[in-house]
């Protein structure tokens, strides 16, 4: 049995993404992780950074991104395609470059993979999601965030990314673009597995987390629309009210010990108080899903009622 780790990258290291972390993270996991990156800004250094941890299991594809072409988020869909198509093994992990795997977890990981080998019933495997955000003690898994995700997958030709490379589904007659086209395709069959996905991509100094926001936004609205949404936030993005979040007791994947340390923005985080004026709400601040994320905090252990799955878990 052979596990390939995959993902996509492009301007990460710019942009403050754990990349190297993500990468040593999956590694002892997998025998081969391959990466396809794309090309980048010259002021950013992923490349080098991804060679200075000398392992032989990376195998790094080159890569160009069509924006145009793959419009609304897709190219992250097609560059997860690329890397998927380059992997060998009979399961495949997607780890994106701001997730992280605990060592915690390894034992878990290869055992399913094994088990499940033969059994093709199973299309994938669902991780449980830590969304940190603000900083690395406070996290949501609540009704706004997803609280599992297909992150295995069987090395099938007729299993692709979708939509925004969130999930993935079976698509028999693939045209290699239409990622967010339901029409034709099929939801995986997964098991659960009891690991966990330490997810980071919230947690950034504020005027970091404005660039990389600007960055994902040109993706999915242009450039034009993403410089007059992004205008008002010259100062760096406001987290809101952290006492929203749920206040993480476990401890992070070891190979994030550095990285924590570093974190150097806490008296710009807010715990109390209104929200400043003027200010977009995100989903999490709304009314609505304020009382939604207090009923299932309270009376349901935190479990998140209804929602969109982009799985059928196999009983």
């Amino acid at each position: 049995m052979k596990i390939s780790g995959f993902t996509f990258l492009r301007n990460t290291s710019k942009l403050y993404y754990p990349i190297l972390e993500s990468i040593q993270s999956a590694l002892p996991v997998v025998d081969e992780f391959v990466i396809a990156l794309g090309k980048g800004d010259a002021d950013d250094d992923s490349e080098a950074k991804i060679r200075s941890l000398q392992s032989d299991k990376i195998k790094i594809i080159h890569t160009e991104w069509d924006l145009e072409t793959f419009t609304g988020g897709t190219e992250y869909a097609h560059q997860t395609d690329i890397a998927k198509t380059h992997c060998t093994g009979d399961w495949l992990l997607y780890v994106q470059g701001d997730e992280l795997i605990h060592e915690e977890d390894y034992g878990e990981i290869t055992t399913k993979c094994t088990q499940y080998l033969n059994n093709t019933e199973v299309d994938g495997f669902l991780f449980k999601y830590y969304h940190f955000y603000g900083d690395y003690d406070h996290y949501f898994r609540d009704h706004c965030w997803y609280p599992h995700e297909i992150r295995i997958v069987r090395n099938d030709p007729e299993i692709h990314s979708f939509a925004d490379a969130q999930s993935f589904r079976r698509i028999p007659k693939f045209d290699g673009k239409s990622y967010r086209q339901k029409e034709g395709t099929s939801k995986l069959n997964v098991a659960y597995l009891n690991a966990n996905m330490y997810h980071y991509g919230w947690v950034r100094p504020p005027k970091m987390m404005r660039k990389k926001r600007m960055y994902f936004a040109k993706a999915y609205r242009g450039v034009a629309a993403t410089n007059v949404e992004y205008e008002k936030y010259d100062e760096g993005y406001d987290y809101g009210r952290m006492d929203y979040c749920l206040k993480f007791k476990g401890t992070h994947p070891k190979v994030m010990h550095d990285k924590i340390k570093t974190l150097d923005w806490k008296d710009m985080l807010r715990f109390s108080g209104p929200n400043v004026i003027g200010r977009p709400e995100a989903k999490h601040e709304k009314r609505k899903y304020r009382i939604i994320i207090c009923v299932e905090r309270m009376f349901f252990l935190g479990k998140v009622l209804g929602g969109h799955k982009n799985y059928i878990v196999v009983k």
